[in-house]
């Protein structure tokens, strides 16, 4: 949820129609700093109390009932062995134990014994580590010690697994009461590990060599000296039709590295809610999202999280993640959790970037933009000045956002200097940003927090927020300066936040078969990949490793050619009009030669082509706007658009309960309801609807499911023409849709075939995705694999 909930948004609305249209006229027209000026004293005290009560929905702080019931409820699932289940309710239980509670240790003890039984060795070793830090109970610790001689012994260590249980024999024997059944099961233990020691000592193991020893090829990469992060095959421009812009100074091959970036500011996006397997419906929620599944500081995937010390929110991978979160900005959200959730990521990354920049670095720049404000709120006459300026193709430092040396940089500078297109947003969005932003630096100065903003408390120090005895409804001037830097940083984003995804695992997991769909994981800045433009049929893709992107040429550009970029509305998925109408929130009208060739001549999109819809009668394309006629003079019948549409949104409500049925493990009653929808759907859309496809792709995974590999890849295999139909075969798609044939054919044992799939698509991925990534990885380890299997076995497939 990019912006703040409906009933704030809402509450902003009414404001804004209640204040006196002179005040509105001159909000409206007002620059940052009087909209702030002019803004602060219209929150009123009730809208503290809209807030409070906003955010009892999405609590943010530690609550014991609940630690209880997530404990009581992972030791529920680890006796009907769900152990993955086991480890999240683990961690929820963990994330609300209050600090010093001594019954944070079960909880990381608890989940050591669920990682131990999915094989996770390292991470239950680190488990067993905090659950002995936290003050384990110590009668209870000789098994938790066993417990990690065990893992030390899987892992090969071998004297580390005798020295443990050394440990353990001393304080089972410093305990004294040997005959108790409890100690005599210890004693059996001890004993059977020993001897399994002793066996791997006599007779050791020899070294494997591991499947996943692949070819790691090296990209050739040589910085450029003036963008951060940027090959020296690009060049920063400026002009005033296209403002900043990055061009190609040589030519540039597919896959080639153009851009390696960290992002500046991250937030990561909670996600929507799945509901945690064989889980009770309860008060307190079972249910998992992105929150729960990735680090909030380095977005890396979690398995056992490390919880923040104050609030239930915040998880992270380890605890320098969670310490070096807390020393840059997590001291001064942590209390405002609720309220950040409830008004939007926006304002969460506005407030994380003024607080990683630091106070003297935000105070420097919004004084700068105060001196040269004229510009700033008339960008035409602005960038008319740095066109007209000599030099500025030869040397940057007259670009906004270059240091005095012409470098352009991933810095605060940088980001500050992103256009807010401030005289763009309507009033009334500019207004609820504004309230917004004072809401939160209202409640900094009220929870005593505004030193820590300001970087005057010592990171050491930590402690409950403390009120202040006296508040005034006036902010102070330092977070009046807070407060505009933040309001400009949440109108920037509309145009320049940049979506960090992920391919994440869809269906149970369980499937020989991953199917992979792109989630949006985080919304940040990257101020270096914000100075791309737009194109419908863009000619780079960008691919994400926690909060580092990696731009890559997807196809050859010529030196002198644009680099593009698409911000979402691609030609292959939408019709001209849909995509112009989605890009107006980013305040241009799009003169790409996609949208060109579809506004100015009678070619039609890749879209309107492929999604369109058939005569029910002889199946012939139709054609028209509201009124469908077929083209088959023979038939000519006539039918409504929307009763097509309305037969559309029926079949996908089918579609959605066949794979309901799919993940219930009713695979049978799933394939005949999805073949039913295949008939259906065959009398009223066209055979290159991507709906079509996208029934041959649910049913190769039923088929998967059930073991049946040729099916499957019959059905994949018609899914992937489609796909190539729409996104072309050279495309990241299709990359994607090669990868799943290649998991099938593998699982086959269909070796020729599976070997030249992997094969194409290791081609394609490596030029959108590096030959670094996963799924390259991937598809090299089951290369590996086929290639190494008997002759005999070979000679047959």
């Amino acid at each position: 949820m990019a912006l703040p909930v409906e009933e704030w948004r809402l509450y902003a609305a009414r404001r804004w129609a209640e204040l006196e249209p002179v005040l509105r006229e001159r909000l409206a027209a007002a620059s940052l700093h009087d909209t702030l000026r002019l803004g602060c004293g219209l929150l009123r005290p009730e809208a503290a109390a809209v807030l409070r009560q906003l955010c009892r929905r999405a609590p943010a702080g530690k609550e014991p009932a609940a630690a209880r019931f997530y404990r009581e409820e992972g030791n529920r699932l680890f006796g009907r062995r769900h152990y993955g289940t086991a480890v999240r309710l683990y961690s929820q239980a963990a994330s609300h134990e209050p600090p010093g509670s001594p019954e944070v240790s079960v909880c990381f003890a608890n989940r050591s014994a669920a990682l131990f039984h999915l094989r996770c060795f390292e991470v239950c070793l680190e488990d067993i580590a905090r659950a002995e830090s936290h003050g384990y109970p110590d009668r209870l610790l000789p098994k938790v010690l066993l417990r990690k001689a065990e893992c030390l012994l899987c892992l090969g260590r071998l004297q580390d697994a005798a020295d443990a249980l050394s440990v353990v024999e001393n304080k089972i024997a410093m305990d004294g009461i040997m005959a108790s059944p409890t100690h005599q099961t210890l004693l059996k233990k001890l004993s059977q590990l020993k001897i399994k020691i002793h066996e791997k000592e006599s007779c050791p193991e020899p070294a494997r060599e591991t499947c996943g020893d692949v070819q790691r090829r090296s990209e050739i990469w040589e910085e450029n000296d003036s963008i951060s992060g940027a090959s020296s095959s690009l060049s920063l421009n400026f002009d005033i039709e296209r403002g900043r812009h990055l061009v190609a100074s040589q030519d540039i091959l597919p896959g080639q590295s153009l851009l390696k970036e960290e992002a500046f500011v991250s937030v990561l996006c909670p996600g929507e809610s799945r509901l945690l397997q064989d889980s009770s419906e309860t008060v307190w929620d079972t249910r998992v999202t992105n929150a729960d599944l990735y680090c909030h500081r380095c977005l890396r995937q979690l398995l056992a999280s490390v919880p923040c010390r104050g609030c239930s929110y915040a998880k992270y991978c380890s605890q320098s993640c969670a310490d070096m979160a807390w020393e840059q900005y997590h001291r001064t959200e942590c209390s405002l959790g609720a309220l950040l959730l409830t008004l939007g990521v926006f304002c969460h990354v506005a407030l994380r970037t003024v607080l990683l920049a630091g106070f003297a670095e935000v105070s420097r720049l919004v004084e700068w933009s105060h001196d040269d404000d004229k510009d700033l709120h008339n960008p035409e006459a602005r960038c008319k000045h740095l066109s007209e300026a000599p030099d500025t193709r030869a040397g940057t430092r007259s670009i906004p956002g270059c240091n005095d040396n012409g470098q352009y940089q991933n810095s605060y500078q940088a980001v500050f200097n992103l256009l807010p297109h401030a005289e763009k947003h309507s009033p009334e969005h500019k207004f609820l940003c504004m309230l917004s932003v004072v809401a939160i630096c209202k409640q900094l100065q009220e929870a005593g927090l505004e030193a820590a903003v300001l970087n005057q408390e010592s990171s050491e120090k930590w402690s409950k927020p403390k009120t202040c005895e006296k508040t005034s409804g006036e902010l102070s001037p330092e977070l009046k300066t807070m407060a505009e830097a933040m309001l400009r940083h949440m109108l920037q984003l509309q145009c320049n936040a940049q979506a960090i995804t992920v391919m994440q695992e869809s269906g149970s997991g369980d499937s020989a078969v991953v199917n992979k769909k792109p989630v949006r994981l985080a919304t940040a800045f990257f101020p270096v990949l914000s100075l791309l433009n737009h194109s419908c049929c863009p000619n780079i893709s960008v691919s994400f490793s926690g909060t580092a992107a990696t731009v890559r040429a997807s196809q050859p550009i010529p030196s002198g050619q644009e680099i593009f970029h698409c911000y979402g509305p691609h030609r292959c998925r939408m019709r001209v009009a849909e995509r112009q109408q989605l890009l107006s929130q980013y305040f241009f009208e799009c003169r790409c030669q996609a949208c060109l060739d579809e506004l100015e001549s009678d070619v039609k999109s890749v879209a309107s082509m492929r999604n369109s819809f058939c005569c029910p009668s002889c199946r012939a394309p139709v054609q028209g706007e509201e009124m469908l006629c077929c083209s088959n003079e023979a038939c000519a019948i006539s039918v409504s658009r929307e009763s097509l549409s309305r037969r559309l949104r029926d079949l996908q409500q089918q579609i959605k309960k066949a794979l309901e049925l799919l993940r219930d493990r009713k695979a049978d009653q799933a394939i005949k309801m999805l073949l039913k929808c295949q008939m259906d759907a065959g009398n009223f859309l066209s055979p290159g609807h991507l709906l079509m496809g996208e029934m041959e792709d649910h049913l190769a995974q039923v088929y998967a499911t059930l073991g049946k590999w040729q099916e499957a890849a019959r059905h994949l295999e018609r899914s992937i023409e489609i796909v190539e139909m729409h996104h072309g075969p050279s495309s990241v798609e299709m990359g994607h849709e090669l990868f799943k044939l290649a998991q099938i054919l593998f699982n086959g044992f269909a070796v020729s075939e599976a070997l030249s799939t992997i094969q194409r698509a290791e081609e394609i991925l490596s030029v959108h995705c590096g030959p670094q990534s996963t799924q390259i990885q991937e598809l090299q380890e089951m290369k590996t694999c086929l290639s190494e299997l008997p002759r005999s076995i070979l000679q047959r497939t």
